[in-house]
């Protein structure tokens, strides 16, 4: 067994490919370590309880399957941006199978508090880019938003039928582009 220590990061990887591999029942504190080749104690230094573990290994993988990069940003349009999020989501779907449903019901099942509010940063996160998009799309009606829909109002609503669509593991846009292009342009 290697007696240095790993990092943070490197746990979280052992992890993201642990669950990929194997689904989430294989993430726990010992099966990490091992991965790792470390002994219990090091992921110990890092991680409190199995849920610390699994909840920065959700983290981790929302952060890999969302993170927009600077030229995705520069989407051209808001269904773009859309369809770039359904496109990840069907990658994350084939890399981290069962991901979405299972992390979000370990969550809604023990009550993590924690694990619901780091859930909530990354979803806040790509509702955030979904807004920032939306408010460059030039090709958007000048009358599409006033203040009974705004454009905050907007981008959340079309947020919620992607996760709506996730969890029914339905990666088809075509229905939401749609809404989106009648709407708005």
């Amino acid at each position: 067994m290697n007696t240095i220590i790993t990092s943070k990061e490197a746990i979280l990887e052992q992890s993201r490919q642990l669950v990929a591999a194997k689904g989430w029942p294989a993430v726990s504190i010992r099966t990490v370590a091992a991965a790792c080749n470390v002994s219990v104690g090091s992921i110990y230094n890092y991680f409190a309880s199995k849920s610390d573990l699994v909840t920065a290994t959700v983290e981790s993988i929302w952060h890999e399957i969302f993170h927009f990069s600077e030229r995705q940003t520069e989407f051209d349009s808001f269904t773009d941006c859309v369809q770039w999020i359904f496109d990840s989501i069907k990658t994350g779907s084939e890399k981290y199978p069962g991901f979405f449903a299972s992390h979000s019901m370990h969550f809604l099942e023990n009550d993590k508090t924690d694990g619901k509010q780091r859930m909530s940063q990354a979803w806040e996160h790509i509702q955030e880019e979904l807004c920032c998009v939306l408010e460059k799309d030039k090709k958007i009606r000048p009358d599409a938003f006033d203040e009974a829909l705004t454009a905050q109002k907007f981008a959340d609503l079309i947020f919620s039928l992607v996760l709506s669509a996730l969890l029914r593991q339905n990666y088809d846009s075509s229905s939401i582009l749609e809404i989106i292009k009648r709407t708005i342009y």
